[in-house]
């Protein structure tokens, strides 16, 4: 049975962002992920998860000013010490969490800047990053994200213009060149349908570095019951080859989160599961 964790930047918008955790818990999800835990207190959000019962399976690490564009540092020329101060903060809210896994996000490295200088960055700050982790009993994943659209609110994305990695199988090549057993991947079924297709192929192929999937459904980044995408076929094969990992829910409902979560009631999820 699949394991179904509720994005909080893009589901439950219809409350404020500290009172989705209630709401997700209302729902029955049993475990949360959410971006940037950095605008809240540790002790606030500790709190709200003791209250609902909730697990913290994902966040991001600091991506720097979002609203100027930031969107992650690790593959940014110029950046690196930056990169690595903030991993303090990951370790920390993570630590407080109790949540295992930290995306550490590629960046957009710029107009003029080498790929063959981005990638040698991102692998050198991975290996910095997964040595701090590794004594903080830590994984880290690298997520492909598609570059093709831009569309924004908030955390809430359509894609991410000029991001540096958008290809699993590259993805899959940064992970062998760190060489860490505790880096992953972070396969996002929506980004991946988007940039290259062949989900199912891509899944089996790479399944022993996926450490935490992603879904919604395309074109619109909604409801996995929306769009092209079959994902009851894809949830029975993960089921199949064995994966045991959270499977996040990061979507944007299209009428309401209760009411698009129909496509979850036989996972026991939603107003009318069983």
């Amino acid at each position: 049975m699949p394991k179904f964790a509720a994005n909080l930047h893009y589901m439950f918008a219809e409350v404020p962002f500290l009172d989705r955790f209630k709401a997700a818990a209302a729902a029955g999800f049993r475990a949360v992920e959410f971006q940037v835990p950095y605008d809240w207190p540790k002790y606030q959000l500790v709190e709200l998860l003791e209250e609902s019962g909730l697990e913290v399976v994902l966040i991001d690490s600091p991506v720097g000013d979002w609203d100027q564009g930031g969107r992650g540092m690790a593959a940014v020329p110029g950046r690196q010490t930056e990169f690595r101060d903030s991993l303090g903060s990951a370790i920390d809210y993570a630590t407080a969490l109790g949540c295992k896994t930290i995306n550490l996000l590629a960046g957009v490295p710029g107009p003029g800047v080498r790929a063959e200088v981005a990638e040698a960055t991102f692998v050198e700050n991975l290996k910095y990053a997964t040595h701090k982790f590794q004594s903080a009993g830590l994984h880290a994943v690298i997520e492909p994200i598609n570059g093709a659209l831009g569309v924004t609110d908030g955390y809430v994305t359509a894609g991410m213009p000029g991001y540096f990695l958008n290809r699993v199988d590259h993805a899959r090549a940064i992970i062998d060149a760190v060489e860490a057993n505790n880096l992953f991947m972070q396969f996002d079924c929506y980004h991946r349908q988007i940039v290259e297709g062949n989900i199912a192929s891509a899944i089996k192929q790479h399944i022993s570095v996926i450490g935490h999937i992603q879904f919604a459904g395309v074109p619109g980044r909604h409801e996995p019951s929306i769009g092209e995408i079959h994902y009851p076929y894809l949830f029975a094969l993960l089921d199949e080859i064995g994966y045991s990992g959270w499977l996040g829910c990061e979507y944007i409902p299209s009428n309401g989160t209760f009411a698009g979560l129909r496509w979850a009631a036989e996972y026991g999820i939603g107003a009318g599961a069983k």
